[in-house]
């Protein structure tokens, strides 16, 4: 089960950085995940900027009604490590 999210901050570009409760923690570039209807105003730097934390379904989100799956987050800012690695 992916531990909840704990914090959420804007970096730059379509970067953000999380962190978990279990102490995870890291960045991920949603850059290539921006398509779809729900998604194409967060290609305005100014509006993906607005990311916040929403408790209530216990992800990242956006006024719009545009969010990401905590599970999809978590493996996410793992997955660049296991790439350096070659796994």
């Amino acid at each position: 089960m992916t531990p909840p999210i704990k914090d959420v901050r804007y970096v730059e570009g379509f970067r953000i950085w999380i962190k978990f409760e279990d102490g995870a923690e890291g960045e991920i570039d949603l850059s290539g995940e921006l398509w779809g209807e729900i998604f194409e105003p967060l290609r305005d730097l100014d509006y993906f900027r607005t990311v916040r934390l929403d408790r209530e379904i216990d992800t990242i989100c956006w006024d719009n009604g545009a969010d990401f799956a905590p599970e999809f987050l978590y493996e996410g800012i793992a997955a660049p490590v296991a790439h350096w690695f070659g796994s």
